[in-house]
C-alpha cells in the first residue's frame, strides 16, 4: 500500500532548509507539547523559527523550545487539526505601556477603579443599615 503526502503549501514556495526552532512548554506528563499560537484571523497555527534570535525576540528569552524540521513540525501538529504552519511570525499585539497596561485602555483604567476584593465588599455591606421593611 502507498502512503500519499498531501500538504496545503505550494510546491514553488521556499521552504527552511534547516530545523526550526519550535516553541514548546512543559505538559502535565512531564514531555515537552508544541505551543500554537493563532493567526491575526483566529486561525491556530503551529509556529516555527529560523533561528533562536527571531523565536526570543517574539516570545522572549525564556522560551523553551525543540528543533523541528518543517514537515516533521506538520506531522505533529495534524492530528491536533493544526494545518497551518508559521515560519517566523511577527507579534502583532501592541507592546504594553511601562505600568503594564495596554496602551488603549490607559485612559479607561484612569477612569475605573479596579474591581475591589470580595471580601471587602462584604465588610462594607456588613457596616451599612438595611432596610428591614415597614415596622409592625
Amino acid at each position: 500500500m502507498i502512503d500519499l503526502l498531501v500538504e496545503d503549501t505550494d510546491p514553488d514556495e521556499p521552504r527552511p532548509a534547516a530545523p526550526l526552532f519550535v516553541p514548546v512548554r512543559l505538559g502535565s506528563a512531564g514531555g515537552h507539547q508544541l505551543r500554537f499560537m493563532r493567526t491575526p484571523l483566529g486561525v491556530r497555527t503551529a509556529v516555527g523559527f529560523t533561528s533562536a534570535r527571531r523565536l526570543a525576540a517574539v516570545l522572549g528569552a525564556g522560551q523553551a523550545w525543540i528543533r523541528l524540521a518543517e514537515p516533521a513540525l506538520r506531522a505533529l501538529s495534524e492530528p491536533l487539526g493544526v494545518t497551518v504552519v508559521t515560519v517566523d511570525p511577527q507579534l502583532t499585539a501592541p507592546a504594553p505601556s511601562p505600568a503594564g497596561i495596554p496602551r488603549q485602555a490607559g485612559a479607561c483604567a484612569r477612569r475605573f477603579a479596579p474591581y475591589p476584593d470580595p471580601g471587602a465588599v462584604h465588610a462594607l455591606l456588613d457596616r451599612v443599615p438595611h432596610d428591614r421593611g415597614p415596622e409592625e
